[in-house]
């Protein structure tokens, strides 16, 4: 871990101003030490401590830090100027963030602190704007006098500069903001008759004559704003970043978000690959209580990370290690399903964590909080901070991850999945502009089904990012429907090279700034798929209506449908009216297959046989093979390498034991193993075949 001397950091989220009660922190301190925990996040919340202007409260907080050192305990500074001093949302009223609809964020108890300060919003300055000048310097000054605090104490590991990184879709219309999206557009169009054009709006006289859009679609001043509030908020991060730096230089700067940037990159800005470039540790929020704990769902949440981070350290900043009661993510469902954890939810979402390349583990309560609607979430340890079998869980996995024994199993990486995940933001904004008004979620739906149809095949599916296509020979491009002539440019060039390139269908259809293309696929993509649009049909609410074949294999589709006219390509499939859906062709030295419609929508909605079969036919299309293929299917197999080694992680995320049979690509040798370094005390397999504990997994070093 960057900065770290901390083998696998593991421990909690602890301190919470009126959670844990003070009588009790020297002894859960004890517990957390004996326990081997080795890290601790506070919440070091601006209300709480700076309780008039220049006047500071640290002794709870000087405290905490003691304790840590007193334990061998590091600890995160969780930076929190979001959570606003009562003194500064008065002083400074007239600069509060303002939703659509002018009304002005209040002060409201924080739900996962109840204290108060806090706001519906994550970025700026909670309800108020850090686009107002003196609300900028009073929150520098709170960073400057914490770093300050704290730069040189023997606990400290660093600092968290944003906790879940996102922000409200609904803010911020204050005029301090619009001062800043003019300043903005100014340095992106130079002149009004430019941005004029560009929007299709032409009698602006002056700069101030601009406003956000309150009107939400699919037009080009509606991208901006979108792009204007992510370009804003992130340069926030990076004031936060560089106003520690100015006063600490050595230790830590870390952030994490919720794995959010399929759902709510467009919408919320959980844009996880922007968060973590700033940083140099990142981490994620995943709480199956909330997302539903299906195997796919919290391999998704850690994948999508270690894509965002880039090869960078990340960790599994808040995982779930007790139940949740009353929040409106969980009525209806089964109290197995994350509601009510127990200590074998722990060991496998920890495992699934660290198998998915995560190398420290967070859970986001120690403790329950004692306050609040989220009074007895989530916590390893009992309300009274009394161990239970979820914190001895806890112990064995933090102890035994330590182990001088397990270094080189976490230096070890996750090798790279044979199959990438196109992510493009400007498609996701689209269809968030496109379908504001309705109800269709078509985007997420279809970069979940992908990922599950290579996932529910044993194949390792990788999140990539438009600008980082090089490192991949082989990808799949779900809902592709805007991206821009650069973009365009950019993956025709990648294919031309050499790369092969599945795309659902209407790729490009949309083009710069969110204009149709004349001839489909836009962007001279007709070219590189061997074809042209014959007809299209946007009817995504009766999308499962469609239905086509593949070498004479049905497969439901879903979402939209494009039919083709062959120009160089191959046809490979038909719509069952007899309409062209798929082309198959060469182009420089790549190979396209372009697919019609869009079948990922289809298996996230039902995960029928048929489209499963599809995406096992399709990765066989690609000609490459699994780095490692389990014979059950129930169970998820990844492979590590380092310096020290070859490492298969064998996940069996079922409440079952379960056999399988293991066969590895060349390229990794046998998977014969000479060592199993989890469970402990386990035997070494023989014969080929291995059995794996119920939600439990198997790791050995391969011969």
């Amino acid at each position: 871990m960057s900065r770290s001397t901390i083998q696998v950091p593991f421990g909690a989220v602890y301190f919470r101003k009126s959670n844990p009660p003070k009588e009790d922190w020297e002894r859960d301190y004890g517990v957390a030490g004996e326990d081997g925990l080795n890290i601790f996040r506070h919440w070091f919340m601006w209300g709480s401590i700076e309780t008039a202007p220049g006047v500071y409260d640290w002794d709870d907080y000087d405290r905490q830090m003691d304790l840590a050192a007193k334990n061998g305990i590091k600890t995160i500074i969780a930076e929190l100027i979001h959570a606003v001093p009562d003194w500064a949302v008065y002083e400074f009223k007239h600069a509060r963030q303002l939703n659509a609809d002018g009304q002005p964020l209040p002060s409201i108890m924080g739900v996962s602190s109840a204290t108060g300060g806090f706001a519906n919003n994550g970025g700026g300055a909670g309800a108020l704007s850090l686009n107002c000048p003196e609300v900028k310097q009073a929150a520098g000054r709170f960073l400057t006098a914490l770093a300050t605090r704290y730069r040189d104490h023997p606990s400290i590991l660093g600092y968290d500069v944003w906790n879940e990184c996102n922000y409200s879709p609904e803010v911020d219309y204050g005029e301090y903001s619009k001062t800043a999206f003019r300043d903005w557009l100014k340095a992106k169009y130079s002149s009004l008759k430019t941005l004029g054009e560009a929007w299709h709006r032409y009698s602006y006289a002056a700069w101030e004559h601009i406003e956000p859009p309150i009107q939400m679609g699919p037009y080009p001043q509606c991208i901006d704003w979108l792009q204007f509030k992510r370009d804003n908020y992130y340069c926030q991060m990076q004031w936060r970043i560089d106003t520690i730096r100015a006063v600490d230089s050595k230790n830590m700067i870390a952030a994490h978000g919720v794995s959010g940037a399929i759902p709510n990159m467009a919408a919320h800005g959980s844009d996880d690959w922007l968060a973590a470039s700033k940083v140099e540790t990142y981490g994620f929020t995943w709480v199956p209580a909330r997302k539903g704990n299906e195997p796919w769902k919290n391999w998704y949440g850690v994948d999508l990370t270690r894509a965002a981070s880039r090869g960078k350290p990340f960790w599994h900043a808040e995982r779930q290690g007790g139940p949740l009661w009353l929040q409106p993510q969980v009525p209806g469902r089964d109290k197995e399903d994350g509601r009510v954890a127990d200590a074998d939810d722990v060991r496998i979402w920890s495992l699934i964590s660290f198998a998915g390349g995560a190398r420290g583990v967070l859970n986001l309560r120690w403790r329950p909080l004692l306050d609040g609607a989220l009074f007895g979430a989530f916590g390893s340890y009992g309300m009274d901070g009394s161990r239970t079998p979820r914190s001895e869980m806890a112990s064995s996995l933090a102890k035994w991850a330590n182990q001088p024994a397990q270094a080189a199993l976490f230096e070890a990486k996750p090798v790279r999945g044979e199959i990438g995940i196109l992510v493009v933001p400007e498609a996701q904004e689209f269809d968030y502009l496109l379908n504001h008004n309705g109800q269709n979620k078509t985007y997420a739906a279809a970069m979940w089904g992908a990922y599950r149809g290579f996932f529910d095949n044993g194949v390792q599916p990788d999140w990539v990012h438009i600008d980082d296509i090089d490192g991949y020979d082989t990808l799949y491009f779900p809902y592709p429907i805007m991206f821009t002539s650069e973009q365009a440019k950019r993956l025709t060039a990648w294919v031309e090279k050499g790369g092969t390139l599945i795309s659902e269908g209407c790729p490009g259809y949309f083009g710069d700034r969110g204009t149709v293309g004349t001839v489909q696929p836009n962007m001279g993509l007709d070219q590189v798929f061997g074809a042209r649009e014959e007809e299209v049909e946007f009817m995504p609410d009766i999308g499962d209506r469609i239905h086509f074949k593949l070498d004479g294999k049905k497969v439901d589709g879903g979402g939209y449908l494009q039919s083709y006219s062959l120009q160089s390509g191959t046809a490979r499939g038909a719509y069952d009216d007899g309409r062209l859906a798929i082309v198959e062709n060469r182009f420089g030295k790549g190979r396209t297959l372009l697919v019609g419609t869009n079948p990922s929508v289809a298996y996230f909605n039902h995960s029928g046989a048929d489209n499963r079969r599809f995406y096992a036919d399709l990765f066989a299309w690609t000609g490459k093979q699994q780095h490692a293929r389990a014979s059950n299917a129930a169970l998820q197999a990844r492979i590590h390498q380092g310096e020290g080694g070859t490492f298969v992680w064998l996940v069996n995320p079922t409440r079952q034991v379960q056999k399988t049979e293991l066969t590895l690509a060349p390229d990794f040798g046998s998977a014969k193993p000479s060592e199993v370094l989890w469970p402990v005390q386990h035997a070494v397999p023989s014969g080929g075949s291995f059995e794996v504990p119920a939600r439990d997994a198997l790791i050995f070093r391969i011969a």
